[in-house]
């Protein structure tokens, strides 16, 4: 005979593993290259999930000028990508939101720049 306890607690976990299975795995290194208003940029985006919680860096190249940018607001829940990269401009901060979905080895992302730019760009997965 299964006692209750034991079968709530069965149940738990195999949710938790379905959840789990459920989640897609955004965790590595993903490009983009795109035209923008202030040029050709290439991107580097190195993602690490956890539980729902994204973090990681943004590595961007323009016209040889590197930056990197620590992310913040990273959420990641199945398929559901989303971030937030800021810029200091002399003594501005210029948001860049991201929210994509994952397939396969592809993040399409809708990228908004402050108010005055939206555009769609494709992060490819970086084979290691």
């Amino acid at each position: 005979m299964t006692s209750y306890p034991n079968t709530i607690i069965l149940s738990a976990v195999t949710m938790a593993v379905a959840l789990a299975a459920d989640a897609a795995d955004v965790t590595g290194k993903w490009k983009a290259e795109f035209e923008s208003q202030i040029g050709h940029l290439n991107y580097t985006y190195e993602l690490k999930a956890d539980s729902g919680k994204l973090t990681g860096k943004a590595i961007r190249l323009l016209e040889g000028q590197k930056t990197e940018i620590d992310l913040k607001e990273g959420k990641a829940s199945g398929a559901d990508v989303a971030f937030v990269e800021i810029h200091q401009l002399q003594d501005q901060e210029l948001r860049i939101e991201y929210k994509g979905k994952l397939t396969g080895d592809e993040i399409k992302f809708t990228r908004k720049v402050g108010d005055f730019a939206t555009m769609e760009i494709v992060a490819k997965r970086e084979k290691e």
